[in-house]
């Protein structure tokens, strides 16, 4: 009855077991053939024995006594954990019909990830799309979604420009053939990220430390990740957020709007679902830094050996991360100095894709900077990691500073239409509580819709 493959609830994203034993297996076997839209049931930070997905990095590179525990989220179907966010808002939309097999065409605003994520998701549920993003982003990025079969729409600027792909989608919007899966200000991102990404940190430091997570990190792009901080603060009220952005785009710190090189964060706003009453700390992060600690790793066995790793050690991170993972790895660190954290203490953040999307980025460096030999690798590494101060962190508990990041938001988004009501309902807690509660009834509609056809 169903003209398009109806895919797993939110439940079956945080538990895969949860899923019927055939269609899990089919599942599994199905991985090498990503096309296949059994696929869906592959969302999650799960393994195949449902673990999350996790490395806690060697204290040879992150010297600090804290445990720094990254989840991966390059084994996502697309290769990257952005696909969740992409499902969870087009299935919403199938299910409340507001989004039709055969007559509505879907819009992908992004710098890269969500548009890849946005791109798939489309192909396996047969609809046309659309991705809108800056004409300054990797190759790699460009060439997923062209394989993936949707149109790219090429917006002038770079990473930071991402306002232009929002006026450029509100223009395409006017279309009534055309609906938008909107990162910036759809609940489903946050829905995603509160209830499968936090659930999914919480379970990841089981048997870690003490046990518990004293931090999570995240860089904002569309702020979705960190909205697992909500429901970390429900298990741990003690755990500190920290959004992190890049030095030369510190948006929320001071107003900041530079260019900068991370690719997928920074992108000149408070997004609209950014949830800043939970956000504690904005940790500014370099942005060369990044991608020369991307090198490192990658490259950089003999200098990692001389800091103690096995050549294992070196063997398995290599291909995990990308440069907006390294930005969170090194705001991680920040954070662990900044708060004092010991042996006991666990913090979590996020490697949204893996290597495979910056071999661009990685040979821009190589021109850029002429010698990348293992004595330059050397003193990047202990400029990077083992200097890593508490510089260019912000606390933003205070009220005067939550004012800031409101009137931020308002300042972006009172000219897309939001009614000043409606942001100021978001200054409460309850908003956010009510949005997120919304999973259980979609995921009784999923199902109901998804019938035997799964």
């Amino acid at each position: 009855m169903n003209k398009i493959p109806f895919g797993p609830t939110y439940n079956e994203m945080l538990h895969p077991e949860m899923v019927t034993p055939e269609i899990r297996h089919r599942a599994l076997a199905a991985k090498d053939h990503e096309l296949d839209p059994i696929n869906l049931f592959n969302i999650t930070w799960k393994d195949e024995q449902s673990r999350v997905r996790k490395i806690v990095l060697p204290k040879e590179i992150t010297g600090v006594d804290a445990n720094i525990i990254v989840l991966i989220g390059k084994y996502f179907p697309s290769g990257s954990h952005k696909v969740g966010p992409a499902y969870s808002t087009l299935i919403e939309g199938c299910v409340d019909n507001t989004i039709v097999p055969g007559k509505h065409t879907i819009l992908g605003p992004s710098t890269g990830n969500f548009g890849i994520g946005v791109a798939y998701i489309c192909n396996l549920m047969k609809y046309d799309a659309i991705v809108i993003m800056p004409d300054n982003m990797s190759k790699e990025r460009y060439d997923r979604i062209q394989k993936y079969g949707a149109a790219l729409d090429l917006t002038p600027g770079t990473e930071s420009d991402v306002i232009l792909t929002l006026e450029r989608t509100y223009e395409l919007k006017k279309n009534p053939k055309n609906r938008s899966l909107a990162q910036f200000e759809l609940l489903p991102n946050y829905r995603f990220h509160r209830h499968v990404t936090g659930h999914s940190a919480i379970e990841a430091v089981q048997g870690i430390g003490n046990g518990r997570i004293a931090c999570f990190c995240s860089a904002p792009g569309s702020a979705g990740t960190l909205g697992a901080g909500d429901q970390i603060k429900i298990a741990f009220p003690e755990a500190k957020i920290a959004a992190l952005e890049p030095y030369e785009c510190s948006t929320l710190t001071n107003g900041g709007r530079g260019q900068h090189r991370i690719e997928g964060i920074g992108d000149k706003m408070c997004t609209l679902i950014h949830n800043v009453l939970n956000t504690d700390f904005v940790t500014l992060v370099k942005d060369d830094d990044c991608v020369k600690a991307l090198k490192i790793i990658h490259d950089g066995d003999s200098v990692l050996k001389e800091q103690g790793l096995t050549q294992s050690a070196i063997d398995e991170m290599r291909e995990l991360f990308g440069v907006s993972s390294l930005c969170n790895i090194i705001g991680a660190i920040k954070m662990a100095k900044y708060l004092h954290l010991g042996p006991n203490d666990n913090i979590v953040t996020v490697a949204t894709d893996g290597y495979d999307r910056y071999e661009s980025v990685i040979a821009n460096l190589d021109r850029r900077y002429l010698e990348t030999e293992d004595f330059v690798l050397r003193r990047w590494f202990h400029d990077i990691f083992v200097k890593t101060d508490t510089m260019d962190i912000t606390d933003v508990r205070p009220e005067t500073q939550k004012a800031k990041l409101f009137a931020q938001k308002e300042k972006d988004w009172l000219k897309f239409g939001y009614e000043k009501a409606y942001l100021d309902s978001m200054k409460q807690m309850d908003f956010w509580d009510n949005e997120y509660h919304k999973i259980d009834a979609y995921d009784e509609k999923i199902l109901a819709m998804r019938g035997d056809n799964s």
